[in-house]
Order: structure tokens, then C-alpha cells, then sequence
């Protein structure tokens, strides 16, 4: 918004953002057709719990559409990609933003977090059926 100002968002009819948390949702129950979440499910402290509050506010037959850094599949491309990530995007990081910790901690948190079958089981724990993933590139995001 700083940067290209806010007559776009403000001036919409068909979308609107907020800024909430995930853990804890200001809306009602059953209130939209759609939730969608990018690259953002990982940094959710208590991600089942953001599940929960995802499942609680769609409505019956919603959908929830996320994209999230996933586990490669393939060992050999798996092992580029960490020797990539380890030793390249950190020093992108600090070279382009000044800020090699953050992008540490982006390498790490995509290490740490559920991998496509384990995102699905809980996102069933938390209510969701007949869920689903496709893995894109090779399986960096799903």
C-alpha cells in the first residue's frame, strides 16, 4: 500500500483483505465459499488450530486452496534442492535484502514443516474431506 497506494483495495467491490489471525478468525461460521492461504500455513503458530478456524469459517462444500512449500519426493532432486537452499538462498538473501537470518529461517521452517501426507491428515483431523495435493515443481511447492 506505501508503494502504490490503497485506491485499488479500497476501491473494489469483488475482494477485500484483512488482517487477522489465523488461529483465531474474526468471522462467523460458514461465512465464505473459498479460503486460500500461500506460503503462509507454515508460519501459523498453532497450524492445526488455523486449520480448524479455516474448516469453521467456509461454508459447507467451501474450499480451502493452499500453497505451501512441500517435501521433494525424489531423493535426488530433494538433495539439489537442499544443497541449492542451504547454500544459495541465504546468501541471495543478505546480498538483495540485507537480511540472511530471514532467509535461514524461510530454508529451515520449509524443512521443518508437514510434508503433503502428513498436511493432509491433519487438515482431515481438522474436518476437511476428500483433500487432495499436487506437487509443482518437482515438489518444492504443492
Amino acid at each position: 500500500r506505501d508503494r502504490f497506494g490503497t485506491a485499488l483495495l479500497d476501491e473494489t467491490k469483488a475482494l477485500s483483505f484483512v488482517e487477522g489471525n489465523a488461529q483465531s478468525l474474526q468471522f462467523s461460521d460458514n461465512s465464505f465459499d473459498l479460503y486460500t492461504i500461500a506460503f503462509g500455513l507454515r508460519n501459523v503458530t498453532d497450524v492445526d488450530m488455523g486449520l480448524r478456524e479455516a474448516y469453521r469459517v467456509l461454508k459447507p462444500g467451501g474450499r480451502f486452496m493452499c500453497l505451501e512449500f512441500s517435501q521433494i519426493p525424489d531423493p535426488i532432486l530433494r538433495q539439489i534442492y537442499d544443497t541449492y537452499s542451504f547454500n544459495v538462498i541465504p546468501g541471495l538473501g543478505e546480498l538483495v535484502a540485507n537480511d540472511r537470518a530471514s532467509y535461514q529461517y524461510l530454508v529451515e521452517s520449509i524443512r521443518k514443516f508437514s510434508n503433503q501426507e502428513e498436511l493432509i491428515a491433519r487438515m482431515n483431523d481438522a474436518g476437511f474431506e476428500e483433500c487432495k495435493y499436487t506437487n509443482l515443481t518437482g515438489g518444492i511447492v504443492a
